[in-house]
Protein backbone atom coordinates (compact mmCIF):
# COMPACT_ATOMS: atom_id res chain seq x y z
CA UNK A 1 0.00 0.00 0.00
CA UNK A 2 1.12 3.40 -1.04
CA UNK A 3 0.23 6.56 1.33
CA UNK A 4 0.06 9.85 -0.53
CA UNK A 5 -0.32 13.09 1.65
CA UNK A 6 -1.85 16.09 -0.14
CA UNK A 7 -0.16 18.55 2.73
CA UNK A 8 0.69 22.53 2.45
CA UNK A 9 1.11 24.81 5.85
CA UNK A 10 -0.74 27.60 3.56
CA UNK A 11 -4.27 27.27 2.83
CA UNK A 12 -5.86 27.87 -0.78
CA UNK A 13 -3.25 26.20 -3.09
CA UNK A 14 -5.31 23.48 -4.57
CA UNK A 15 -3.94 20.68 -2.11
CA UNK A 16 -8.62 19.24 -2.19
CA UNK A 17 -8.86 19.42 -6.27
CA UNK A 18 -5.52 17.57 -6.37
CA UNK A 19 -6.17 14.80 -3.85
CA UNK A 20 -9.67 14.29 -5.75
CA UNK A 21 -8.60 14.07 -9.18
CA UNK A 22 -5.30 12.25 -8.39
CA UNK A 23 -7.68 9.52 -6.30
CA UNK A 24 -10.19 9.48 -8.79
CA UNK A 25 -7.25 8.82 -11.38
CA UNK A 26 -5.79 6.26 -9.37
CA UNK A 27 -9.01 4.02 -9.07
CA UNK A 28 -9.86 4.71 -12.86
CA UNK A 29 -6.20 2.10 -13.66
CA UNK A 30 -7.68 -0.03 -11.36
CA UNK A 31 -6.11 0.58 -7.92
CA UNK A 32 -8.06 0.06 -4.69
CA UNK A 33 -8.23 3.64 -3.62
CA UNK A 34 -9.14 4.99 -0.36
CA UNK A 35 -9.01 9.07 0.19
CA UNK A 36 -9.47 10.31 3.45
CA UNK A 37 -10.74 13.82 3.98
CA UNK A 38 -8.67 15.26 6.90
CA UNK A 39 -10.02 18.78 6.58
CA UNK A 40 -13.08 19.48 9.01
CA UNK A 41 -14.46 21.46 6.22
CA UNK A 42 -15.44 18.93 3.96
CA UNK A 43 -14.53 19.74 1.10
CA UNK A 44 -13.41 16.35 -0.36
CA UNK A 45 -16.39 14.93 0.98
CA UNK A 46 -18.82 17.06 -0.75
CA UNK A 47 -17.22 16.68 -4.30
CA UNK A 48 -17.95 12.45 -4.12
CA UNK A 49 -21.25 13.53 -2.50
CA UNK A 50 -20.69 11.97 0.78
CA UNK A 51 -21.97 13.58 3.95
CA UNK A 52 -19.00 14.99 5.95
CA UNK A 53 -20.03 12.98 9.00
CA UNK A 54 -18.23 9.89 10.63
CA UNK A 55 -19.86 8.61 13.78
CA UNK A 56 -18.44 8.78 16.98
CA UNK A 57 -16.07 12.23 15.44
CA UNK A 58 -12.43 11.94 15.31
CA UNK A 59 -12.42 11.11 18.84
CA UNK A 60 -14.02 7.42 17.91
CA UNK A 61 -11.57 6.96 15.09
CA UNK A 62 -8.21 7.91 16.89
CA UNK A 63 -9.84 5.95 20.12
CA UNK A 64 -10.53 2.66 17.99
CA UNK A 65 -14.20 2.94 19.54
CA UNK A 66 -15.30 2.90 15.66
CA UNK A 67 -12.99 0.57 13.44
CA UNK A 68 -11.90 2.49 10.72
CA UNK A 69 -13.60 0.20 8.47
CA UNK A 70 -16.96 1.19 9.37
CA UNK A 71 -16.42 4.85 8.84
CA UNK A 72 -15.30 4.30 5.16
CA UNK A 73 -18.09 5.05 2.31
CA UNK A 74 -18.58 4.43 -1.10
CA UNK A 75 -18.30 6.89 -4.48
CA UNK A 76 -19.99 6.71 -7.42
CA UNK A 77 -16.36 5.34 -8.92
CA UNK A 78 -15.72 2.13 -8.87
CA UNK A 79 -12.71 0.77 -7.10
CA UNK A 80 -12.62 4.49 -5.01
CA UNK A 81 -13.55 4.98 -1.29
CA UNK A 82 -13.55 7.92 0.95
CA UNK A 83 -13.52 8.06 4.99
CA UNK A 84 -15.19 11.62 5.47
CA UNK A 85 -14.93 14.38 6.98
CA UNK A 86 -16.10 15.40 10.00
CA UNK A 87 -16.24 19.23 12.06
CA UNK A 88 -14.87 17.26 15.04
CA UNK A 89 -11.63 16.67 12.87
CA UNK A 90 -10.45 20.68 13.91
CA UNK A 91 -9.96 19.01 17.44
CA UNK A 92 -7.92 16.48 16.48
CA UNK A 93 -4.96 17.31 17.81
CA UNK A 94 -6.28 16.95 21.16
CA UNK A 95 -7.34 13.88 20.67
CA UNK A 96 -4.07 12.25 19.39
CA UNK A 97 -2.13 13.78 22.23
CA UNK A 98 -4.07 11.74 24.78
CA UNK A 99 -3.27 8.80 22.44
CA UNK A 100 -0.40 6.05 22.84
CA UNK A 101 2.31 6.85 20.09
CA UNK A 102 0.50 10.45 19.73
CA UNK A 103 2.98 11.11 16.35
CA UNK A 104 1.64 7.46 14.36
CA UNK A 105 -1.21 7.42 15.99
CA UNK A 106 -2.66 8.11 12.09
CA UNK A 107 -0.14 5.44 10.66
CA UNK A 108 -1.54 2.74 12.53
CA UNK A 109 -4.84 3.71 11.63
CA UNK A 110 -4.28 3.43 7.80
CA UNK A 111 -2.14 0.94 8.27
CA UNK A 112 -5.58 -1.19 9.55
CA UNK A 113 -6.87 -1.17 6.22
CA UNK A 114 -3.53 -2.09 4.15
CA UNK A 115 -5.25 -5.13 3.28
CA UNK A 116 -7.96 -3.42 1.33
CA UNK A 117 -6.49 -0.52 -0.13
CA UNK A 118 -3.83 0.00 -2.63
CA UNK A 119 -3.60 3.39 -2.70
CA UNK A 120 -4.45 5.57 -0.10
CA UNK A 121 -4.69 9.96 -0.32
CA UNK A 122 -4.98 12.21 2.74
CA UNK A 123 -6.35 15.82 1.90
CA UNK A 124 -5.05 17.28 4.85
CA UNK A 125 -5.30 20.70 6.60
CA UNK A 126 -3.41 23.34 6.39
CA UNK A 127 -1.31 23.87 9.83
CA UNK A 128 2.21 23.07 11.98
CA UNK A 129 1.02 20.71 14.44
CA UNK A 130 0.55 17.43 16.19
CA UNK A 131 -2.13 16.72 13.44
CA UNK A 132 1.30 17.26 10.91
CA UNK A 133 3.18 15.42 12.18
CA UNK A 134 1.18 12.10 12.30
CA UNK A 135 1.40 12.78 8.47
CA UNK A 136 4.88 12.57 8.42
CA UNK A 137 4.83 9.43 9.60
CA UNK A 138 1.43 8.00 8.05
CA UNK A 139 2.73 9.19 3.91
CA UNK A 140 5.23 7.50 2.18
CA UNK A 141 4.77 10.63 -0.31
CA UNK A 142 4.06 14.23 0.67
CA UNK A 143 2.88 16.10 -2.25
CA UNK A 144 3.43 19.71 -1.73
CA UNK A 145 1.06 22.29 -4.11
CA UNK A 146 2.68 25.48 -4.69
CA UNK A 147 1.39 28.63 -5.74
CA UNK A 148 4.46 30.42 -7.98
CA UNK A 149 4.68 33.57 -5.59
CA UNK A 150 7.03 34.36 -3.04
CA UNK A 151 5.34 33.66 0.28
CA UNK A 152 4.30 30.38 -1.15
CA UNK A 153 7.82 29.97 -1.88
CA UNK A 154 8.36 30.51 1.71
CA UNK A 155 6.44 29.02 3.35
CA UNK A 156 7.60 26.06 0.92
CA UNK A 157 11.07 26.63 2.89
CA UNK A 158 9.67 26.57 5.97
CA UNK A 159 8.10 22.99 4.92
CA UNK A 160 11.40 21.46 4.50
CA UNK A 161 12.77 22.37 7.65
CA UNK A 162 9.61 20.73 9.20
CA UNK A 163 10.08 17.83 6.99
CA UNK A 164 14.14 17.74 7.86
CA UNK A 165 13.61 17.97 11.70
CA UNK A 166 11.12 15.39 11.86
CA UNK A 167 11.85 11.58 13.64
CA UNK A 168 12.76 9.01 10.75
CA UNK A 169 11.19 7.60 8.83
CA UNK A 170 10.41 10.33 6.86
CA UNK A 171 8.64 10.91 3.47
CA UNK A 172 9.74 11.97 -0.11
CA UNK A 173 9.06 15.16 -0.63
CA UNK A 174 7.47 15.97 -3.80
CA UNK A 175 5.95 19.62 -4.76
CA UNK A 176 4.40 20.87 -7.69
CA UNK A 177 3.46 24.12 -9.08
CA UNK A 178 -0.86 24.85 -8.57
CA UNK A 179 -2.99 27.75 -10.17
CA UNK A 180 -0.76 28.65 -12.52
CA UNK A 181 -1.10 31.48 -14.77
CA UNK A 182 1.73 31.93 -17.28
CA UNK A 183 0.31 35.26 -17.90
CA UNK A 184 1.32 36.66 -14.82
CA UNK A 185 5.26 37.56 -15.04
CA UNK A 186 5.80 37.01 -11.30
CA UNK A 187 4.23 33.29 -12.06
CA UNK A 188 6.70 32.52 -14.57
CA UNK A 189 9.88 33.97 -13.31
CA UNK A 190 9.28 31.70 -9.54
CA UNK A 191 9.07 29.07 -11.78
CA UNK A 192 12.27 29.82 -13.89
CA UNK A 193 14.11 30.16 -11.00
CA UNK A 194 13.71 27.00 -9.10
CA UNK A 195 15.81 24.60 -9.14
CA UNK A 196 14.46 21.19 -10.20
CA UNK A 197 18.01 18.89 -9.25
CA UNK A 198 16.64 16.33 -6.96
CA UNK A 199 13.62 15.97 -8.50
CA UNK A 200 11.91 17.75 -5.85
CA UNK A 201 10.14 19.94 -8.03
CA UNK A 202 7.46 17.74 -10.56
CA UNK A 203 8.08 19.26 -13.80
CA UNK A 204 4.01 19.15 -14.42
CA UNK A 205 2.36 21.98 -13.85
CA UNK A 206 -1.91 22.50 -12.57
CA UNK A 207 -2.91 25.72 -14.28
CA UNK A 208 -5.92 28.24 -12.52
CA UNK A 209 -8.58 26.92 -14.86
CA UNK A 210 -12.27 27.92 -14.40
CA UNK A 211 -12.24 24.60 -14.94
CA UNK A 212 -11.07 23.33 -11.59
CA UNK A 213 -13.74 25.43 -9.78
CA UNK A 214 -16.52 23.63 -12.02
CA UNK A 215 -16.53 20.49 -9.35
CA UNK A 216 -17.56 22.43 -6.69
CA UNK A 217 -20.93 22.79 -9.24
CA UNK A 218 -20.86 19.37 -10.85
CA UNK A 219 -19.92 17.60 -7.44
CA UNK A 220 -17.09 15.44 -9.29
CA UNK A 221 -13.30 15.33 -10.38
CA UNK A 222 -12.85 16.92 -13.54
CA UNK A 223 -10.59 13.97 -14.53
CA UNK A 224 -13.97 12.55 -14.60
CA UNK A 225 -16.46 15.18 -16.15
CA UNK A 226 -13.97 16.52 -18.98
CA UNK A 227 -11.30 13.80 -19.00
CA UNK A 228 -9.91 15.36 -22.51
CA UNK A 229 -9.58 19.21 -20.65
CA UNK A 230 -6.18 20.71 -20.11
CA UNK A 231 -6.61 20.24 -16.32
CA UNK A 232 -7.36 16.94 -16.91
CA UNK A 233 -4.24 15.74 -18.67
CA UNK A 234 -2.05 18.08 -16.34
CA UNK A 235 -3.51 15.92 -13.71
CA UNK A 236 -2.70 12.82 -15.72
CA UNK A 237 0.62 13.54 -16.26
CA UNK A 238 1.24 14.49 -12.58
CA UNK A 239 -0.39 11.24 -11.46
CA UNK A 240 2.32 9.84 -13.98
CA UNK A 241 4.86 11.39 -12.61
CA UNK A 242 4.45 10.21 -8.98
CA UNK A 243 2.58 7.41 -8.74
CA UNK A 244 3.70 3.59 -7.68
CA UNK A 245 5.61 1.91 -10.64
Amino acid sequence: MKVFALYNIKGGVGKTSTAVNLAHLSAREGRRTLLWDLDPQGAASFVFRVRPRVKGGGHALVTGKRPIEDALKSTAFDKLDLLPADFSYRNLDLELDDAKKRTRRLRQLVTSVSDDYDVVFLDCPPSISLMSENVLHAADTLLVPLIPATLSMRTFEQLKVFVADSQKPRPNLVAFFSMVDRRKRLHREVIDSVSRDGALIARTEIPALSIVEQMAERQSPVTAFAPTSRVAQCYEQLWAEVRTP
